[in-house]
């Protein structure tokens, strides 16, 4: 009886561990897969880092320019509605 035990013992051990084995190689597979997907994302990433590099000194300028407009527009809607008012 206490042989019978000691197999069935050491048959469930294989079976626990051949099952984690298992998931252990489909867990690396799948990370293998996202790992791959993550390298074509850091490369696109990249690249449009590149491409749009030369983007930032022409923003800070069409801002500097969008802000004299602003302060611009002030005075001039007050001449128009001065003028609406006039007529």
């Amino acid at each position: 009886m206490t042989t019978a035990l000691v197999i069935l013992t050491v048959v469930e051990i294989v079976v626990a561990v051949a099952a984690l084995a298992t998931y252990l190689i489909l867990i690396t597979r799948h990370l293998a897969t996202v790992s791959k997907y993550l390298g074509k994302v850091a490369f696109g990433v990249r690249a449009v880092e590149t491409q749009t590099g030369a983007i930032g000194p022409s923003v800070l300028r069409i801002n500097q320019t969008l802000r004299e407009i602003e302060g611009a527009l002030g005075p001039i809607a007050e001449k128009a509605e001065r003028a609406a008012s006039g007529r």
